[in-house]
């Protein structure tokens, strides 16, 4: 089983969290659909729930910032330090929400969004160091960013995290490309928007690992979600499009049926 304890390294995605309206009834539905045990962070933090999968943090759960937000997943990069982070961001075009703010004992964080305007979150590990299972069912297993401008999200990300990149493009994944962290190891993907229904922004969506592609869609839908994209096989495995009761999009993927994931390094 694919788990970590440690901090992970510079730029990889190292914790994902949904914002919705309802936190616990949204709770109970990934509850359902992947096994987590869900449990209260504690009274500061409010209705912030963390999820947990077979004893490791998986992910967490918590109230949308304004109401007319989409309930939406968020993507996280681990970083040694966040303030440097956040001037890089700004320097490389893009625009830090917040400056970086202690979460307790837990670590230091803030938002931003990259110049093609796709929104993400950079962590700084204190106690907590982010997911501690991945590439296992019910849990991470890939972060991928769908965008309008492969030329600057590729220059940005590569400024501020020193990203390199593989190309992997071939018709069925339209420009799909590999982000590389700088120690080599492939850490999350990029794709363009195309791919998306039409309209929708760039974003980092994420990727969960299933047992069973179609029986998670099909569970998805029992549970109070929607099938966005139906269960395909793709030379990524097979793969789902989903969306949770509040209409936030992820994906699921079968990791037996993978011949090349781009997941989550270890």
């Amino acid at each position: 089983m694919p788990t970590r304890e440690q901090a992970w390294p510079e730029g990889t995605p190292n914790w994902v969290e949904v914002a919705v309206d309802h936190p616990h009834e949204a709770a109970a539905y990934y509850r359902k659909l992947f096994g987590w045990e869900c449990y209260e962070a504690g009274p500061e933090p409010g209705d912030y729930i963390l999820a947990f999968k077979d004893g490791h943090p998986a992910a967490a759960i918590g109230p949308k910032d304004a109401d007319e937000l989409p309930a939406s997943w968020a993507t996280f990069f681990a970083v040694e330090d966040a303030d440097e982070t956040a001037r890089r961001v700004r320097a490389a075009g893009g625009d830090a929400h917040f400056d970086p703010v202690d979460v307790g004992p837990n670590g230091r964080m803030f938002f931003a969004t990259s110049p093609d305007g796709a929104s993400f979150g950079v962590w700084q590990a204190g106690d907590h160091t982010g997911v501690g299972i991945f590439n296992e069912p019910g849990s991470l297993a890939l972060n991928v960013l769908h965008t309008d401008d492969l030329t600057l999200a590729r220059d940005f990300y590569a400024e501020v995290f020193g990203f390199s990149y593989r190309d992997l493009s071939r018709p069925e994944l339209d420009l799909f490309a590999l982000l590389r962290s700088s120690d080599g190891s492939g850490v999350a993907a990029m794709s363009t928007n195309k791919v998306a229904p039409q309209g929708t922004p760039p974003h980092w969506m994420t990727w969960f690992a299933v047992e069973n592609c179609d029986e998670s869609a099909i569970m998805a839908c029992r549970l109070g979600g929607r099938v966005l994209v139906e269960p395909e096989d793709t030379p990524f495995g097979r793969t789902a499009v989903v969306s949770g009761t509040e209409g936030e999009v992820f994906g699921v993927v079968d990791l037996r049926r993978t011949r090349k994931l781009v997941a989550v390094a270890s």
